[in-house]
């Protein structure tokens, strides 16, 4: 089977395993072989992840409030899970995909998702949270659109595209794998590739991208799916609209060119307006020692010529390209007046009148550990448990598995670093700040599951409090990814009110492997099902909760 999707709508009130689904919720089916197979994205053959034969895999493309069941098949000779970065996966942290909330799927087994967008709008993608997956494929699109009755800020375009994109590698995932578990750095990428695809100019045998009709509007989504570097993207003789980021509607600013960095999303409206022929889509590395680049064809319908060799030229580096990115970060807004995924306007939430109740800060580190290459937050380098974090938490026997709040709120003197697994408590519905500090020469960028935030200020230097006064309290984006620029801080605020277990990580695939990330355990006492879902009856059990009875569920 290649591809199976089944819509179903409910007629009668159902209860999933692992979320209720009310009537007239439509559910999406898809069944998942996830297999080897060869992949070239540079050109060079290399043993790729595949989900039903394809690289990228299958995009999910569903409307607000659905109910998506992902039936998964693991061929691989190795333990894998999905995540689906950006779904909240509302009460339902089971099905989150990342090892501390789940079990892997085994080789040969299968493993049932089935989670609801609930309330959500916006584009995303999925990916492997095990090993280094990820550098070798098992990625792909999220598409939730609005329902019908709530408009969209713009008019219907023509057609959407996916442009899933970012570095490579071509070295497999099992080397790179051993490189970091031998204690060394995976270095710098080989390429860009996008949509599993690299090009050069002049090539007059590249196959295009998609295609333009002259004087529609199309809208791209557009994700950088990549493991390290941020990239900056633009389309020669066009400028780009942006409308939607990471589930937020925004102001529709015009750019020439837009940064995009690890494991960020956007949607733009571009405009056929040019003499119909073949442009190039630009990808090229950010703030990297050695730039990389690559091109990919947008061919107009009936259209006559190739595209011209000279190139859009990239942002600037160095000082001046992060100034760039820093004043482009502060013209994304959030738009106040249009509707997300509810009827009412995203404004109605006046974030900036909440008061803060917690602030977290932390600041990432570059360190050796009995000779090997580590990486932490606030001195603690994080390590997966045997046993998932959330199922010693349910089954009461946390104790024997971590230790709550070995990272504190604020960074320690010294360059310690403890291997532990991260878990750090947070108290349900509190409002909370979150400090990102960055005092390396690399730009980082960070996600939250579970949540979004507002991503309220970006500066150089050190955060004090006194910085507070500099942020966006009106129309900050709310997204859940937040890029940090070498020595510099990020400041973002959320509202805990979605109880599990949630990972807030790199998305430098090779910084969270060695450490770089956390678990928040955001718990409610009243372990009701008006809070968060019980353990679903067909949950995969590992570690040692495998033996034990299961506790009494929610009610």
């Amino acid at each position: 089977m290649v591809f199976n999707t089944k819509m179903i709508f409910a007629v009668l009130f159902m209860c999933f395993s692992a979320t209720c689904v009310i009537a007239g919720d439509p559910t999406l089916e898809h069944e998942w072989k996830i297999t080897y197979g060869t992949i070239a994205p540079l050109g060079v053959p290399q043993q790729g992840i595949l989900i039903n034969g394809q690289f990228p895999g299958p995009a999910i493309n569903c409307t607000s409030n659905n109910n998506i069941v992902v039936n998964v098949f693991n061929q691989l000779d190795e333990p894998i899970l999905l995540t689906w970065a950006g779904v909240q996966q509302r009460k339902n942290s089971w099905q989150d995909g990342t090892i501390g909330a789940m079990c892997p799927i085994l080789p040969g087994k299968n493993y049932t998702y089935r989670f609801q967008v609930k309330d959500q709008i916006g584009t995303y993608f999925y990916f492997p949270t095990t090993a280094l997956h990820r550098a070798s494929g098992g990625i792909g699109m999220i598409k939730i659109h609005n329902r019908n009755l709530i408009p969209i800020p713009f008019d219907k375009p023509a057609d959407e595209y996916a442009v899933l994109l970012g570095d490579w590698y071509n070295k497999g995932h099992k080397s790179l794998k051993n490189i970091l578990d031998s204690g060394r750095s995976i270095g710098r990428p080989d390429g860009i590739q996008i949509n599993g695809q690299s090009g050069k100019v002049g090539d007059a045998n590249a196959k295009p991208l998609f295609t333009f009709e002259a004087g529609k509007t199309y809208r791209l989504r557009v994700c950088n799916v990549g493991l390290r570097l941020s990239v900056n993207f633009r389309i020669q003789g066009h400028t780009m609209k942006v409308v939607e980021m990471e589930g937020s509607h925004t102001v529709q600013n015009v750019y020439d060119s837009l940064d995009l960095h690890v494991g960020q999303c956007m949607s733009v409206l571009v405009t056929a307006d040019q003499t119909p022929k073949d442009y190039y889509f630009v990808a090229s590395s950010r703030f990297a020692q050695h730039p990389l680049s690559t091109v990919a064809v947008i061919r107009y319908a009936n259209g006559n010529g190739p595209a011209s060799p000279e190139l859009p030229p990239p942002p600037p580096e160095n000082t001046k390209g992060i100034a760039w990115s820093i004043s482009q970060f502060r013209s994304f807004r959030w738009n106040l007046t249009s509707n997300a995924a509810r009827p009412n306007p995203q404004g109605s939430y006046k974030y900036g009148k909440i008061n803060i109740t917690r602030t977290i800060k932390l600041v990432n580190t570059r360190s050796s550990f009995n000779g090997k290459l580590r990486f932490g937050i606030n001195g603690v380098s994080h390590v997966d448990a045997e046993t998932p974090l959330k199922l010693a938490e349910y089954y009461g026997v946390a104790d024997k598995v971590f230790t709550y709040n070995l990272m504190k709120d604020e960074p320690q003197e010294g360059n310690k670093v403890e291997l532990a697994p991260n878990v750090v408590n947070g108290t349900y519905r509190n409002f909370v700040e979150i400090i990102f500090e960055n005092h390396e020469k690399t730009i980082q960028t960070w996600h939250l599951d579970g949540f979004s935030f507002f991503a309220v200020a970006i500066e150089p230097g050190r955060w004090s409090p006194e910085k507070r006064k500099n942020y966006n309290l009106l129309d900050a984006v709310s997204r859940c990814t937040i890029q940090v620029y070498p020595n510099s801080w990020a400041a973002v605020m959320t509202t805990l009110d979605n109880a599990g277990m949630w990972n807030l990580r790199s998305e430098m695939r090779e910084r969270a492997y060695l450490g770089q990330q956390l678990y928040l355990s955001v718990v409610s006492e009243a372990r009701s099902l008006r809070d968060e879902y019980s353990l679903p009856e067909t949950q995969q059990l590992c570690g040692i909760v495998e033996s034990l009875p299961k506790p009494a569920p929610y009610t």
